[in-house]
């Protein structure tokens, strides 16, 4: 079969596309037959050697997939041959990843299409969507009527957290870096959007929010908890998911007298159960119209070298060229 691996980490160069033998499922897996991947900022970080696990050498990357059922193993119940799923939490904790024609997967981390979604837009959903749901209604427990402040409500995440809010019937506040993501926060449901390129934030939040958010939702990699705190209301909840060097200043005294509080994770941390939550509830939006996703660039699986560099220039580099995810396909 096709994939995309590794053999060592190290800068995207170091993808290698071609044949690898297609795996065999284990009594206890399905084969699925990949038809859709997605990128994530997780997958260019493992790649790049940030890693906490053993590697399998060669090593497929990616974390999510939809597909067909091409094989069920001989322990498997309630899966059949040519059922639509969709995943993630794959190429983590030492597991292979999904960019591959087929991928051998537990059946614990993999739900079933909803009829009418497409595979592309499943795949897109996934990651950045049980993320979402995860730090919002596990962690944050977010409750209708309340306000959601978000950075970014047209990326990956931020975008997922923006529907879903909504979705929960909250008020959300967002930030834009133009005209153009602004318009499209709007056409996702932001009640609010802030261009932080022209106008000071923490000044236009406390003009639209003047009792503070409820749910603060940080999506950048550098926060800064005295805008932060700031922003929060009485007993607000601040949600971090990403940051993974940064050591900013922390304003303990206010935080701690409004009794706020400050909610850390990741996802691929959850367990099955959690994780089948949320995707309980994102099959029932997508399917619903009520969570659309966000595909920014669409490309072929042997171009997962340039998608990675894509991701690193917007994650990293803050190009601002993508608007959305990246998704593969075979």
């Amino acid at each position: 079969m096709k994939a995309a691996f590794i053999t060592q980490t190290g800068p995207p160069d170091c993808i290698q596309y071609g044949d690898l033998p297609q795996p065999t499922p284990a009594p206890t897996e399905v084969l699925v037959k990949t038809t859709a991947v997605s990128v994530n900022p997780v997958d260019t970080y493992i790649r790049n050697g940030a890693n906490y696990w053993e590697l399998p050498n060669p090593f497929i990357i990616g974390c999510d997939l939809a597909g067909v059922i091409e094989a069920v193993g001989a322990e498997v119940k309630d899966w059949q041959v040519g059922q639509r799923v969709w995943g993630s939490n794959q190429g983590l904790l030492g597991r292979q990843g999904t960019f591959a024609e087929y991928c051998a997967v537990d059946p614990c981390w993999l739900y079933p299409t909803p009829d009418g979604v497409s595979d592309e837009d499943a795949a897109a959903c996934s990651l950045v969507g049980i993320t979402a749901h995860l730090g919002l209604f596990r962690d944050a427990q977010l409750q209708s009527g309340e306000t959601v402040f978000v950075h970014g409500g047209t990326g990956g995440v931020g975008s997922m957290v923006l529907q879903m809010a909504k979705a929960a019937g909250a008020r959300v506040i967002t930030t834009a870096g133009s005209e153009q993501k602004a318009a499209r926060a709007r056409e996702l449901g932001a009640d609010e959007v802030i261009l932080y390129k022209q106008h000071d934030v923490a000044d236009e939040f406390a003009r639209l929010c003047p009792a503070g958010a409820q749910v603060f939702w940080e999506t950048l990699r550098e926060p800064n908890f005295d805008f932060i705190c700031g922003c929060l209301g009485e007993r607000g909840r601040l949600v971090l998911m990403a940051g993974r060097d940064a050591r900013p200043e922390f304003p303990v005294g206010p935080f701690y007298v409004k009794g706020c509080s400050l909610h850390g994770f990741v996802m691929f941390k959850a367990t099955p159960a959690e994780q089948r939550v949320c995707a309980e509830d994102i099959n029932r939006w997508l399917a619903d119209g009520k969570l659309n996703a966000q595909i920014g660039r669409r490309m072929k699986l042997s171009e997962a070298a340039e998608a990675h560099r894509l991701q690193e220039a917007n994650t990293l580099e803050k190009s601002g060229t993508l608007i959305g995810k990246i998704v593969l396909t075979p």
